[in-house]
């Protein structure tokens, strides 16, 4: 959606239900209450799809909220110039442009096919008003920031920006060593459609100096933990309600009765938080919890070839589910690279064995639609197990 018709629905004080698809399910509009707002397909990674009600004025909050952090760190908003790669249809790329508009400041979207020709991103960014002059902000997906920090020109680009938000998927531990390596000021950050936005994020310097946390709440977030170990978020811009295409004629409440909304993200506060992967996403393999997010996070921070990287559990009769990876690359033997350095992993960490997938990618906002690629393993499987099975 153009940003002109966006503001001119949301100026005749309706609801604008954004997505990247035509064809995708919509809220019925009798269910709406008054706006206006938007609605937005969650970005979690549990399967099933939801849809969040947003009023805008959870737009404005989430903008304030991220302007003091901003301030905090010693950046005046207004002077910053956002550069926004992500869909509009996307929390990730919606805020973008509601913070500049909140702040008074410059937006700059950009094509994401621009971020695969770092030469020309370059070039393209340089000749921006005020490029050398104001702070740069801008929000990333992993698997962008891996592009872009495997070549020279995408690093002098990174290297511009004063704060670099990077979330949506775990930040594997090289990939976080190489920017702290270029001095590439990222700010690991936790957030979600259900809370339009970030929650909570860690300072560039700290990250600098050897933190991996998500840091502390913003200003208008508390974080609890549940009984099992997820992520709790109490805000005022929680979403007022979810709509599912399972149950087409009701809204559903996503707090309890204390205003709380469970992520279902593991996680931990030291006070800071730390994020371990997905509930929903988590394996029991031989009596061993597992969580594939941060094994793959380990091994796209190895060295190998890796483009792309999945590990998901199919049912086993012995240990439970077991895990089995798909994987995009380039490298014609790296079934065998993979073999090799998972050799010595625990048992249950060890995927049984490996498929090349060459039509493997997350979506447009760096998210991996687990359900749908687990049963493109599970058809894989059908037609015999991969090449280079591991004995366990």
């Amino acid at each position: 959606m153009q940003i002109s018709a966006l503001l001119r629905q949301l100026a005749e004080g309706g609801w604008v239900q954004l997505d990247g698809a035509a064809a995708s399910p919509k809220v019925p509009a009798s269910l709406l209450p008054d706006g206006p707002g938007v609605v937005m397909s969650s970005g979690g990674s549990s399967g099933g799809r939801r849809r969040c009600l947003q009023p805008l004025m959870h737009l404005d909050h989430s903008a304030a909220a991220t302007g003091n952090w901003l301030s905090s760190i010693g950046i005046d908003p207004s002077a910053c110039l956002v550069l926004n790669p992500l869909p509009m249809h996307h929390v990730s790329g919606l805020m973008p442009w509601w913070r500049s508009r909140c702040w008074g400041s410059t937006h700059v979207p950009l094509d994401p096919n621009l971020l695969k020709q770092p030469s020309q991103l370059l070039t393209f960014c340089c000749a921006l008003k005020g490029w050398s002059e104001r702070p740069i902000v801008l929000s990333l997906v992993p698997t962008q920031l891996g592009r872009l920090l495997a070549d020279p020109h995408g690093r002098a680009w990174l290297q511009a920006c004063s704060v670099i938000w990077v979330g949506g998927a775990a930040l594997a531990p090289g990939m976080a060593q190489q920017a702290r390596n270029a001095e590439i000021r990222l700010s690991p950050c936790y957030g979600a459609t259900e809370t339009m936005a970030m929650v909570a994020a860690l300072p560039p310097d700290r990250f600098l100096a050897g933190e991996n946390s998500c840091g502390l709440p913003l200003v208008d977030v508390e974080l609890q933990l549940a009984r099992d170990g997820a992520l709790k978020v109490r805000t005022q811009r929680l979403a007022i309600a979810s709509w599912c295409e399972e149950r087409p004629h009701e809204l559903e409440s996503l707090q309890d009765d204390e205003g709380w909304w469970y992520s279902g993200d593991s996680a931990d506060l030291t006070p800071e938080l730390e994020i371990f992967g997905r509930l929903d996403g988590a394996l029991l393999s031989g009596g061993e919890t597992v969580f594939p997010e941060q094994l793959e996070a380990r091994l796209m921070g190895s060295g190998l070839q890796l483009e792309a990287v999945l590990l998901l559990g199919v049912p086993d009769p012995v240990w439970g589910e077991r895990l089995v990876g798909l994987v995009r690359s380039s490298d014609a033997a790296i079934v065998r690279r993979l073999e090799q350095y998972t050799a010595h992993w625990l048992p249950a960490d060890k995927p049984l064995g490996w498929f090349v997938c060459p039509e493997l990618a997350p979506s447009r906002a760096g998210k991996w639609q687990r359900e749908k690629w687990c049963k493109r393993a599970l058809a894989l499987i059908d037609q015999g197990l991969p090449q280079g099975k591991v004995s366990v």
